[in-house]
């Protein structure tokens, strides 16, 4: 029999997975919306955020710096593989860039797994946000409260660079032509960078933030991608509030899905998937015509 106040929690787990599902989303749709770059990279560099904000933390016992740390250390590695080895791939088919990223995904992790091992590592919360929150009709651990309300500052941040700065507006000029952003005296190709190393950031942040919730393991990204390419399906390839409303929908299904049993929570992921492509061949918020 399930409680009400079980559900309820659950719905709560969802909250904060679909939350922690929406940021990594975003920062690999905003790759490949602007970019055309599909980064099968991108759950290593949520991997590898953990692991720089847990070094970080062994050193100064601050979270806040952790997540500093984590993140800035997976934007430079970001911005480093772009000028290295991605910016040779922009007009390349996508399968070669599929092959590359995968390569690299798997030389990260074998690299965090040379330099740590396989034994798991722990990042406790924030003093502020450990213990737990009465919220009148159950109790709930804090920090799981906190990350919802986290993520949505750093999403609401990377949206506003996006999309309200002269940064976004020279990105989407050069995804419609960046022969003529080029024209302009603007090194588009510079710019690419930089929305490289945002989005690969995003998941750097994402990366620390959910280390109190799961153990760091070198292959904690795994899971993670398979999970973040199905959100970006589902709300549609290179839509930013997509990935959002994908991310929230996933971590639901999964949440509410192991409530009953735990072995059919992929199984329903990829249902919902298939019947929004069914439906909505271009996702629930895609753009119809995008490739």
């Amino acid at each position: 029999m399930i409680s009400w106040p079980n559900l309820v929690s659950q719905l709560f787990n969802g909250l904060a997975l679909g939350a922690l599902l929406a940021l990594i989303s975003s920062g690999l749709t905003i790759i490949y919306g602007t970019l055309g770059v599909l980064n099968l990279a991108h759950g290593a560099m949520f991997m590898i955020g953990g692991y720089a904000g847990f070094v970080t933390y062994q050193y100064t016992e601050s979270f806040v710096l952790a997540v500093i740390a984590g993140s800035l250390f997976v934007m430079l590695l970001g911005v480093a593989m772009e000028r290295v080895i991605i910016r040779h791939f922009y007009h390349r088919p996508h399968e070669d860039q599929l092959l590359v990223t995968f390569g690299l995904g798997i030389c990260f992790v074998e690299l965090v797994r040379l330099i740590f091992s396989s034994q798991s590592q722990i990042v406790p919360p924030p003093p502020l946000f450990q213990g737990i929150t009465n919220l009148g009709f159950m109790f709930y651990p804090t920090y799981r409260l906190a990350v919802v309300g986290i993520v949505a500052v750093a999403l609401g941040a990377l949206f506003l660079v996006l999309y309200r700065t002269r940064l976004g507006m020279i990105v989407r000029a050069g995804i419609e032509d960046s022969v003529m952003v080029d024209s302009l005296g603007i090194n588009v190709y510079r710019v690419f960078m930089v929305v490289f190393g945002i989005g690969a950031a995003a998941a750097g942040f994402a990366g620390i933030v959910n280390a109190p919730v799961v153990s760091l393991t070198p292959g904690i990204g795994d899971d993670i991608l398979v999970q973040t390419f199905v959100v970006v399906v589902i709300g549609g390839v290179g839509s930013f509030p997509g990935a959002i409303l994908g991310g929230l929908i996933a971590g639901e299904i999964i949440s509410v899905t192991s409530m009953f049993n735990p072995g059919y929570a992929y199984v329903m992921l990829f249902a919902a998937m298939t019947l929004v492509l069914v439906v909505r061949p271009h996702g629930l918020l895609g753009v119809q015509g995008r490739e």
